[in-house]
């Protein structure tokens, strides 16, 4: 996939992959490493600045102040002061900008990258994942990815060159004190290295545990409905407490660490400054330095400490930036469902023959869920499956638009082998409404509209809505078409929710149907409305159609009896009535239950 962003060079995120996590971050920046590097650059000149003033300061005060051999007037040095000072500042901010160009460009390609590549990734997929887990990677852990190239990665490249400028600076002064400055360097590097090793652990930790939290409250807002209709608010409450009880735990274990950093590190540069102002000033009174480069010196260690103490910090904070690339990697490593990988493309529409020859499909070697599956179904025929949950009628109508592929036998559409047809085809020419309709926050007429890749006009939205008998409904809104729906459509009945689907696979018009037992969710006088309207559409088009009543799948053209993901019966309601068997038990246990149900209500009223 290729992303286009403010002109940086076009390429494939999944290119930055690489085993060595720092490779990969700097490949994640291509197009904007030019601006790093200069950033780093300034920070250096920035560095060099702020030396050049201390380097001022002893030339000043052992020129001017203990002697008067100075060359230059008095205010040209105190120019000189504020023209460093000035020149640090624009430095620092060129920096700055450079570095926040860099960091919010990468990250917000990156942000792009992932919802794109998390939309093409398999059902098998996102059925494995949880939503929070997915949120937490694209928002916390990309943030995080954020402030290590802000903070982190800039901030390290601005201590190496302050350490390196200031060594040198102090070279110049003194070889003898400025050996004594860096004594303390390997032993914080070792100790910033054991402790980034344990912030890793512990923020990974935190980080899954985060992940969990966001799932837990994305499921309780996602059902609130559920939890009010059977009163288990504290249940909910008590869950999320749990679960945020074990964040804070882990949270509190990761700042532990942070907390035990600090002062070690501090007591390291403390002691290491505190032997320098000490011999420095030992020196100077036994003549062997001047006041001027005491003074200097005095300046340039704290310069050298303060990189060797952020250093350390900045080595313990980079464990968070790098366990979120690899958390964030392992999205983008993930294999994307190929959309457009089938070699043949019909040149009209499809007619809608299919046939099944000894169809198997199994999610894994040890999970099979459908066992030779055998029919045929004529173009514009409606074929019903009829079974109880997890006898396999939703898988076997996936296969279809190939949201899986069966594993063995062969599935022809039109004569050909559906894995020959591209997903993205199949798709356009597929119409599905699911058993549980999913609205987008939107506008109803979006929703009706959002499977059409272009401009509806007025009439034609509102016909699909007549044919789904939901535009009178819609007419009682306020703000008609233009009503806006909750989330996952919370404002409006599961009856209104599931013709508004219906409408926006009607608008669809495509040349084969698939109807998940699409009128669950409607009482008995809507579902006769909606069933008279469809007949039209569903004329001359192959309809697959998923129910758990008989009464909706009399008129089928085939029928197909499912247990086990085995087809147990197939046949016409009259000739699946005539054989003993389950369609049989079925229905009299449906006329049974419907004929007692209207003899109690014609006695009670």
């Amino acid at each position: 996939m290729v992303q286009k962003n403010m002109g940086t060079v076009d390429f494939d995120l999944k290119e930055a992959i690489s085993s060595n996590r720092l490779v990969g971050l700097w490949r994640l920046m291509r197009g904007y490493q030019l601006d790093y590097t200069f950033a780093t650059i300034m920070q250096g000149l920035s560095a060099a600045s702020k030396t050049a003033t201390y380097l001022l300061l002893s030339y000043f005060v052992d020129n001017y102040f203990l002697a008067s051999t100075g060359k230059f007037p008095v205010w040209t040095i105190a120019v000189a002061f504020v023209a460093f000072a000035g020149l640090q500042g624009y430095f620092t901010f060129l920096s700055g900008k450079h570095a926040a160009k860099t960091a919010e460009g990468t990250v917000e390609r990156l942000r792009n990258y992932l919802f794109d590549h998390i939309q093409h990734l398999p059902f098998s997929y996102h059925g494995a994942t949880d939503t929070g887990e997915l949120i937490q990677r694209c928002t916390s852990d990309v943030d995080a990815l954020r402030r290590f190239y802000n903070d982190q990665a800039i901030g390290v490249g601005r201590i190496v060159l302050l350490f390196v400028v200031n060594f040198i600076a102090l070279l110049r002064l003194n070889t003898r004190l400025a050996l004594l400055s860096v004594i303390a360097v390997p032993i914080v590097v070792v100790t910033s290295i054991y402790f980034f090793k344990k912030v890793s652990k512990a923020y990974e930790a935190y980080q899954e545990q985060d992940a969990i939290l966001s799932t837990t409250l994305q499921e309780n807002l996602s059902g609130v409905r559920v939890v009010k209709a059977f009163a288990r608010q504290t249940h909910e409450i008590e869950k999320f407490e749990q679960t945020n009880w074990e964040k804070f735990k882990r949270g509190k274990h990761l700042l532990t660490i942070h907390s035990l950093f600090w002062p070690i590190s501090d007591t390291i540069c403390g002691m290491q400054m505190l032997a320098g102002f000490l011999l420095g000033a030992l020196m100077a009174i036994r003549g062997e330095i001047s006041v001027g480069n005491y003074l200097a010196y005095a300046g340039l260690i704290v310069w050298i400490i303060y990189p060797l103490r952020g250093l350390g910090r900045l080595i313990v904070e980079m464990s968070n930036g790098l366990v979120s690339y690899d958390r964030v990697f392992k999205i983008i490593k993930e294999t994307r469902e190929p959309l457009d990988d089938g070699d043949y493309h019909p040149a009209a529409d499809l007619d809608g023959e299919v046939i099944f020859n000894h169809v198997n499909f199994e999610y894994n070697q040890h999970e099979q869920v459908l066992h030779d599956i055998n029919f045929k179904i004529e173009a514009g025929k409606v074929v019903a499956l009829l079974g109880s949950t997890g006898s396999g009628k939703t898988t076997l109508v996936n296969l279809l638009p190939r949201f899986s592929d069966y594993t063995s036998g062969e599935i022809l559409l039109d004569g050909i082998d559906l894995c020959r047809y591209s997903r993205r085809y199949l798709r356009s020419q597929i119409g599905i409404v699911e058993q549980e309709p999913f609205l987008f926050s939107r506008s109803i007429r979006e929703n009706i509209t959002y499977g059409v890749g272009r401009d509806v006009p007025e009439e034609e939205v509102e016909q699909a809505a007549k044919m789904a008998a939901v535009h009178d409904v819609i007419l009682s809104f306020p703000e008609g078409y233009r009503t806006l729906v909750g989330e996952r459509g919370v404002t409006l009945s599961g009856g209104q929710k599931q013709r508004i689907a219906i409408a926006r696979t009607l608008l669809k018009n495509p040349c084969i149907l698939i109807l998940d037992d699409s009128t669950s969710s409607v009482d008995t006088e809507t579902e006769a409305q909606i069933r008279a309207a469809m007949q039209s559409l569903m004329r001359d088009r192959t309809t697959f159609v998923i129910a758990h009543r008989i009464q909706s799948i009399m008129n089928a053209d085939l029928i197909l009896v499912m247990e086990d993901g085995r087809i147990i019966q197939h046949g016409t309601h009259e000739s699946l009535l005539r054989v003993p068997g389950v369609y049989q038990q079925i229905y009299n246990i449906q006329t049974r239950i419907e004929t007692e149900l209207e003899q109690e209500l014609s006695s009670a009223s």
